[in-house]
């Protein structure tokens, strides 16, 4: 069985390196120039997958592994992607990460044979079909940078009682990205969960808890993070595209002119009451579980977020912040990836504005700068 430690070790260090985000509905890339301990913007860019199965720009695709690999490399040649070493993020709907309870009384020589009998609890297929690794996390964490770069999932632990983080990937999904790579001609020492690149992209010095909602254009992630670490993790199995398909049906008009009526009118009643009913019941749907997870967050720790940080290319919706902000009554904000790296002044208010759909590919590539 391969070893999710070895996939899932740092990248060694190179002067340059390149953060793939293969989604749903599109490819995101970034490439990093490591320079004087900055990370320099050398390009970026992205694809949309519609094309490439022969449907509409920003609908959700399940492509051959061969489509994706034509998607990919022409996305690198049109962003002028100049090297061949990068890092590819698995999607959290391809992946679990959970935690185990064990008494103390198990030492770690024996979590090889205890952990995947524990781990069947949680894992919906059968054990031989994923890789299991797993960490045992320190009861007691220290805030500090190195938390917020490398983010890891960890509760509450009692005296009696070790915490360890178990991560699974079905094999099948290990070998596709595998084969992607081969098939691009790319070199990776890695791959890493996208809640932990996000994360890496999207926070700063953040110790209280903070809601990160990343809404993708099948699914919206929740997370709720404190000192850079993962307490909670939940899908809403809803995003974007179900929303440009509802305003699509609605009035009649093509899923690309529901794309953009969804950016530019969004929950605005004043600029078409319709079109804002629409983007309004899919938003409650996903706010009502948000509220849900926050609830139950807050009865078992006894605390309050601090903050709500919006990311991925579905919250790019007109009025969500407002939205967001009315619901949970806190500071929210959009995440904003690209300071963490130094671009030209010109491009700052474009960067500022595509930076939500961003932030998996360039917490990919910030990761060479913890080596």
């Amino acid at each position: 069985m391969t070893s999710l430690k070895e996939m899932f070790s740092s990248e060694k260090a190179s002067s340059s390196i390149l953060g793939i985000d293969i989604g749903s509905s599109a490819i995101k890339v970034v490439q990093l120039k490591k320079k004087g301990g900055k990370a320099i913007l050398e390009t970026y860019g992205a694809i949309s997958l519609g094309p490439y199965g022969n449907t509409d720009i920003g609908q959700v695709t399940n492509l051959q592994t061969d489509d994706v690999v034509k998607a990919l490399v022409d996305v690198m040649r049109e962003s002028n992607v100049t090297i061949k070493s990068g890092i590819i993020a698995i999607p959290s709907s391809a992946s679990l990460i959970f935690t185990l309870t064990l008494p103390d009384t198990i030492k770690e020589d024996k979590f090889a044979s205890v952990i995947p009998i524990e781990a069947r609890k949680y894992i919906p297929v059968p054990i031989t079909e994923v890789s299991l690794d797993w960490f045992v996390l320190p009861k007691e964490s220290d805030s500090s940078e190195s938390d917020v770069m490398n983010p890891v999932s960890k509760p509450i632990v009692p005296d009696n009682k070790t915490e360890v983080l178990v991560v699974a990937i079905h094999n099948d999904i290990l070998t596709r990205y595998q084969e992607i790579l081969k098939k691009t001609e790319l070199h990776s020492d890695s791959f890493e969960m996208e809640i932990f690149s996000n994360i890496r992209s999207s926070f700063t010095h953040d110790l209280a808890p903070v809601l990160l909602m990343d809404f993708g254009a099948s699914k919206t992630k929740l997370s709720i993070i404190e000192e850079g670490i993962v307490h909670v993790f939940h899908i809403v199995n809803r995003g974007g595209s179900d929303i440009t398909k509802n305003i699509a049906s609605s009035l009649g008009v093509s899923f690309t002119e529901a794309e953009k009526v969804k950016r530019t009118v969004g929950l605005d009643l004043n600029s078409n009451p319709e079109v804002a009913d629409i983007v309004r019941l899919s938003i409650e749907y996903i706010l009502a579980d948000a509220s849900g997870v926050v609830f139950a967050y807050q009865k078992k720790y006894n605390k309050n977020i601090s903050k709500v940080i919006l990311t991925g290319g579905g919250s790019l919706v007109k009025g969500l912040k407002e939205k967001v902000t009315d619901n949970f009554h806190t500071e929210v904000l959009y995440s904003n990836p690209f300071s963490k790296t130094e671009a030209p002044a010109f491009l700052a208010p474009v960067l500022e504005i595509s930076g939500p759909e961003f932030s998996v590919a360039v917490g990919l590539a910030l990761r060479q700068f913890l080596n």
